[in-house]
């Protein structure tokens, strides 16, 4: 495999963003047998070498691929479409007066537990900052299925080798995966301050 094969050749998988769990679990541990460095013990430096890198190759292949999130971030990065963090991250608009009152939420734990605040305080806060993660990971499940959505009508319209269908659906699955970035950074940076409270 020369390096920077595509991951869906790789695997000899259509270039598709809806696969068969089953069926890319199979391709890879057919190909992981064939490509293992116990197979080329006695081989030389050089396969042994080869087979490594390929190894290497092939799980990435299939870490990335068999994550239907990753699958269409790979897919984007390879049609040079995806443009995470060429822009500083902004706050989905209609999530402005949601990200405001968290933020508020975050400032008033962290300003609780510094000045060592009332218990209770800090425990309400807590469960309001609680409520408010859940809520948020609701969105996140969300984007997930407009993501899963956007991947069959992609799929839909590379079988119909429709391509300005096929690029209006890649900026909208980059617009859902840096939306669905920002949501999970909320929810992460929630998680923390729980932990720490």
């Amino acid at each position: 495999m020369p390096r920077g094969t595509d991951y869906f050749a790789m695997l000899g998988l259509p270039r598709k963003l809806t696969l068969d769990a089953d069926q890319l679990e199979a391709r890879f541990h057919q190909l992981s047998w064939k490509l293992h460095p116990d197979n080329f013990v006695r081989a030389g430096e050089y396969e042994r070498e080869l087979s490594l890198e390929c190894s290497a190759q092939l799980n990435d292949a299939f870490r990335t691929l068999r994550d239907p999130v990753s699958r269409v971030e790979y897919l984007l990065g390879q049609a040079g479409t995806r443009r995470e963090g060429q822009h500083k991250q902004q706050a989905p608009p209609e999530l402005l007066e949601e990200v405001f009152e968290l933020n508020e939420s975050l400032d008033e734990l962290r300003e609780a537990r510094q000045s060592g605040g009332d218990p209770a305080m800090r425990a309400e806060l807590g469960r309001r900052l609680e409520n408010e993660r859940r809520g948020f990971e609701s969105k996140l499940e969300l984007v997930d299925m407009e993501l899963e959505g956007l991947s069959s009508d992609w799929d839909r319209a590379l079988d119909a080798n429709d391509q300005a269908t096929e690029k209006k659906l890649m900026d909208r699955m980059n617009e859902a995966l840096n939306r669905r970035s920002y949501i999970r950074n909320l929810v992460h940076s929630v998680q923390r301050e729980l932990a720490e409270a």
